[in-house]
């Protein structure tokens, strides 16, 4: 059994990972802030995570909150991880996902620790890909074409840096697009699917407003996601970048597929979709299709959830909490 400590708990990934590792066995822990607390997502195991309020934000309260846990293992899921607001805050997504690592990591060695810290990065931080460059590799030149990314580059090389200067044991991963129940609805996937639920249910006009919808994905359902993690500080090197995110074809996408198949799963015959310009980013990122070989020789991992689940799995998530809430 091992301590386990999950930074962004409450959220998508942070929630599925901490079902994961109590199922496992292990004693979880996480941060909340007094004053900004959303459990939601971890509702229904709040009575067996250990809560320590912290906000990442704060040095000292980092340091507090990690003297006090001495974790074995941790996931950094905190983050801003929503793209599109990051032109207009690219300060706070800097605060977030640079800043708040940096707090983490010197945590560590203030508490003279050496946990495993996994830090999980983000495809887009390759931004333009061009057709002949697929599939994306760990080597694959990085082209950022948004606040978010250059902060997870950031993240992913400060991290790096203390691998390298004070042998922290930094495991290093680029996940690609992830998907299933507990995914904000701000994102592409569930927006659709959260629109159609609310046209089932007469709360909306059956028309799914869409930003841009062509470009194309390896998508892995969260679940999958979360071993992958789990198995990546269990035998991933130290310091060493992979690559997670199926890459079978049955898994590649455009959004526009993901829309059109979400719509047939619907109970409401003659939904349409439109382009509405305020879901428009500034720039687009057509492609991201990884290579996980490299992740695949180290840990053995496979996904073994599909591309029509995460679809199924998000359309009955959201069809369960607007029966719940009519009004989210």
């Amino acid at each position: 059994m091992s301590k386990i400590l999950i930074t962004g708990i409450t959220g998508f990934v942070g929630s599925h990972l901490a079902d994961f590792c109590l199922a496992e066995g292990h004693t979880v822990h996480g941060f909340r802030r007094y004053h900004l607390s959303n459990t939601r997502n971890v509702g229904h195991i709040a009575a067996r995570v250990n809560w320590f309020d912290c906000d990442m934000t704060d040095q000292k309260s980092v340091m507090k909150a990690i003297d006090a846990i001495r974790p074995d293992v941790v996931f950094h899921m905190a983050s801003q991880s929503f793209v599109s607001p990051s032109w207009d805050h690219p300060t706070l997504y800097m605060d977030a996902n640079y800043k708040m690592t940096v707090h983490l990591l010197e945590a560590c060695l203030h508490s003279k620790i050496n946990p495993k810290v996994h830090i999980p990065g983000s495809g887009e931080e390759y931004g333009e890909v061009t057709e002949a460059e697929l599939p994306i590799r760990e080597s694959t030149v990085m082209r950022p074409v948004n606040p978010y990314a250059v902060t997870k580059i950031a993240q992913d090389l400060i991290a790096y840096v203390y691998f390298r200067s004070y042998g922290l044991n930094v495991i290093r991963t680029r996940a690609f697009n992830h998907e299933g129940p507990r995914r904000d609805k701000v994102f592409g996937i569930p927006w659709y699917a959260y629109q159609v639920a609310r046209i089932e249910r007469g709360l909306q006009e059956p028309v799914v407003q869409v930003g841009h919808i062509d470009d194309r994905r390896n998508f892995t359902h969260v679940t999958d996601m979360v071993r992958a993690y789990w198995m990546a500080v269990e035998k991933c090197t130290p310091g060493e970048l992979y690559l997670v995110g199926s890459d079978r074809e049955s898994d590649t996408f455009t959004f526009r597929n993901a829309l059109e198949q979400l719509i047939a799963m619907s109970t409401v015959p003659g939904i349409r979709y439109e382009t509405v310009p305020q879901y428009v980013r500034p720039t687009q990122v057509p492609r991201l299709i990884c290579d996980p070989s490299k992740f695949v020789k180290a840990t053995g991992w496979q996904p073994t959830l599909g591309f029509e689940t995460i679809l199924r799995d998000t359309l009955a998530y959201w069809r369960a909490e607007l029966d719940a809430n009519p009004l989210r």
